[in-house]
């Protein structure tokens, strides 16, 4: 039987924040000054409480890349809810941009 993990509400909070906020956390699809605040303290916490994720966030440090959190987020909040973050701050018309971007960010971490 597979058990599911669960995340302390602090992380969740701090990764939407991220997602929510990414015109002012990221430039150029990298996290900022700002935005490597609030990454830390989600990464430090996350690890205290899953060590074993400790090789992604260490990547996700090391690139501070969109993608590399959005793979944490995915983790821990789920494909669905990550999707429908990314969506609720769309402001395009464009169906088709925001299928990309969603595609592209995410990738398949199957």
């Amino acid at each position: 039987m597979k058990h599911k993990l669960t995340f302390g509400r602090d992380i969740q909070a701090l990764l939407r924040k991220l997602i929510l906020r990414r015109e002012e956390y990221f430039s150029n699809d990298k996290l900022n000054t700002e935005g490597r605040k609030i990454f830390e303290e989600t990464a430090r916490m996350l690890i205290h409480e899953h060590p074993y994720f400790k090789p992604i966030v260490k990547r996700a440090r090391r690139t501070g890349s969109l993608k590399d959190v959005l793979r944490i987020a995915e983790l821990v909040l789920g494909r669905r809810e990550v999707k429908k973050l990314i969506l609720s701050i769309q402001l395009t018309p464009y169906r088709e941009t925001i299928d990309y971007e969603i595609e592209n960010k995410l990738g398949n971490f199957s």
